[in-house]
């Protein structure tokens, strides 16, 4: 199921990037945010935390990207 949902999340991510540049900026950065959602309980089961701090920035990120300007 983990590895189910860091598909998924990859997948989100990938198509959420193109939605960013050709759609709408803010559904591109909602669509990262749950890609990297998605992703993080499958590196927090192998233990791999330098990528589960890289996503604690990205979605960070994201969520700043979705406040109004």
């Amino acid at each position: 199921m983990l590895v189910g949902l860091r598909v998924t999340g990859s997948i989100l991510v990938i198509l959420s990037y193109f939605v960013i540049l050709h759609i709408s900026p803010s559904i591109g950065a909602l669509g990262t945010l749950i890609g990297d959602v998605l992703s993080m309980p499958f590196f927090i089961y192998t233990k791999a935390w330098d990528i589960v701090i890289m996503l604690c920035v990205l979605i960070a990120i994201s969520a700043s990207g979705m406040l109004p300007l």
